[in-house]
């Protein structure tokens, strides 16, 4: 492509000493990873890439998870999840500082008395009727 009489030649860009160290830099990086990539470490990487993605399929193919992920993602749900993570490690604390229970009735009533202790229990008989409602009523229509 030759230039027109009245236009001045296209000159392409030079590269400056920086650019050139820079091109030489990168050419050496790329060089050392590729120095670095055993056979081994490839196998490794593409059976760990392809066991993840086995991994993800089964998970988005498995209904009751995504329906139980869709569910947590609601705002309700959400706090009930921050209360639950927040009070295990509670538990976790608690339970590794006190001295073991001595059992028996009278450690019943104090439990019984402490607060907190029929709200918990509340919520857990709650959650039991509602799966088990839930339960009969999948099985009533057949898992659907």
């Amino acid at each position: 492509m030759t230039a027109a009489p009245n236009e001045a030649p296209q000159i392409p860009p030079t590269l400056n000493e920086a650019a050139v160290h820079d091109l030489v830099d990168l050419i050496n990086l790329l060089a050392s990873a590729r120095d670095a990539m055993s056979d081994a470490m490839v196998t490794r990487l593409a059976r760990t890439v392809s066991e993840g993605v086995a991994l993800l399929d089964r998970l988005t193919r498995n209904e009751g998870l995504m329906r139980l992920l869709q569910v947590l993602d609601r705002p309700e749900n959400q706090y009930h999840l921050i209360s639950l993570s927040e009070a295990l490690s509670q538990v976790s604390r608690e339970l590794a500082t006190a001295p073991p229970a001595r059992g028996g009735i009278g450690g019943l009533l104090r439990l019984a008395r402490e607060p907190g202790t029929q709200e918990g229990l509340r919520s857990l008989s709650l959650l039991g009727k509602y799966w088990g409602e839930s339960l009969r009523e999948l099985h009533r229509r057949g898992g659907r």
